[in-house]
């Protein structure tokens, strides 16, 4: 009897050291993360494929514990840094590399160049467009049903209770609509036109992910593109925002807290959006920097001619001394300084300038 006792304790006591070391790492608090984007959160899905906008190379990943993976910025991207507040140990894994049981902790189907539409990235070469990435998605649902065992109301149940990110629209202005030479949709749509047609292919999308299991959903707003290191070195004296893409920006990224608002109240039963105004809260960064800790927020960390920015970051190219200083690492993207106070923003700020109805942290609590 005095050793079954004993037995007890020692595995009583085995149970309470797992179950503090468990609280001590800090368990994730959704089962899994979904992400689906462009270059702002590809972490590696264009590495192997045909195209220009790839970052498998130095000095890409400068500031990334694992080194170059892909990220098209010197460390985490804006989906890493929340990944860890959300509590998960390891960063969400890229799609092309994930199959079977992995796949029940979260992909990331984000591809640089992609966009809502499917010609979007064309002139940077091969991309994964939204429709291919929410196919890929398709085929995540098919790989983990075995896991529930048939039982589709558990798989439901289960991927109701994860987080959905969807970043989409920038590609479609800056590689597509204000690329006159190589598409013709300028010229075809007006702006609102054309936020209208892009709202409509993007409500398409996001239904159908709602339709394969998707109930806690972020959808991000275009950011303020007009104002990047790129669109600075192209007008006179680097200095000026192309307020005409700001402009066109405004009408698609209206039209998409509308949709938020629609599917909140009931067009998409069970299901709570939440709207990230990403135009806004990285408006907030540049004008806000010296408080945020920013000294330079007109130039490229890393990339050739006016601003940085006319070329984007070569291979082996010198990068500036200190990253943390600096907005954008390059022509087109954040620094991981940038991306983690983004990523704090939307996660717990109570202010419905960055996230709305309500933040990230009470999104995954529902």
């Amino acid at each position: 009897m005095g050793n079954i006792v004993a037995l007890c304790l020692i595995f009583y006591s085995l149970l309470c050291h797992k179950t503090a070391f468990s609280q001590l790492q800090g368990d994730p608090q959704v089962p899994a993360f979904y992400i689906f984007g462009d270059s702002l959160v590809d972490n590696g899905n264009n590495n192997g494929i045909p195209t220009l906008a790839r970052a498998n190379y130095a000095p890409y990943g400068l500031d990334f514990a694992q080194g170059v993976t892909g990220r098209f910025t010197n460390g985490l991207t804006y989906v890493d840094a929340l990944a860890r507040l959300m509590g998960f140990q390891n960063y969400i894994p890229p799609y092309v590399r994930t199959r079977g049981r992995a796949l029940l902790r979260g992909a990331n189907y984000a591809s640089g160049a992609a966009g809502i539409r499917d010609e979007t990235g064309n002139n940077l070469g091969a991309h994964v467009s939204m429709n291919q990435q929410v196919a890929n998605f398709a085929r995540t649902v098919q790989q983990i049903r075995p896991f529930f065992r048939g039982d589709i109301n558990a798989l439901s149940a289960y991927l109701a209770k994860c987080i959905f990110y969807a970043g989409l629209g920038s590609n479609d202005y800056l590689n597509n609509y204000f690329m006159p030479n190589f598409y013709s949709t300028g010229s075809q749509y007006s702006p609102t036109a054309y936020a209208n047609s892009l709202l409509q292919d993007y409500s398409r999308q996001l239904t159908q992910l709602y339709q394969l299991g998707a109930r806690k959903v972020i959808v991000t707003a275009v950011g303020q593109i007009g104002c990047i290191p790129y669109q600075l070195a192209r007008n006179g004296d680097g200095s000026k925002c192309n307020e005409n893409i700001n402009n066109a920006i405004a009408i698609f990224n209206s039209g998409l807290k509308k949709l938020v608002d629609g599917y909140n109240k009931g067009q998409l039963p069970g299901a709570t959006f939440v709207y990230l105004d990403s135009f806004e809260s990285s408006k907030d960064l540049a004008i806000n920097a010296r408080s945020y800790g920013f000294e330079v927020v007109d130039k490229g960390c890393c990339g050739v001619g006016r601003n940085n920015g006319e070329v984007t970051c070569l291979p082996l190219q010198q990068a500036c001394a200190d990253r943390t200083k600096y907005l954008f690492w390059d022509a087109f993207h954040p620094t991981e300084s940038a991306n983690i106070l983004l990523a704090k923003n939307s996660f717990s700020s109570n202010s419905k300038s960055f996230a709305y109805p309500m933040n990230i942290q009470q999104l995954a609590m529902l």
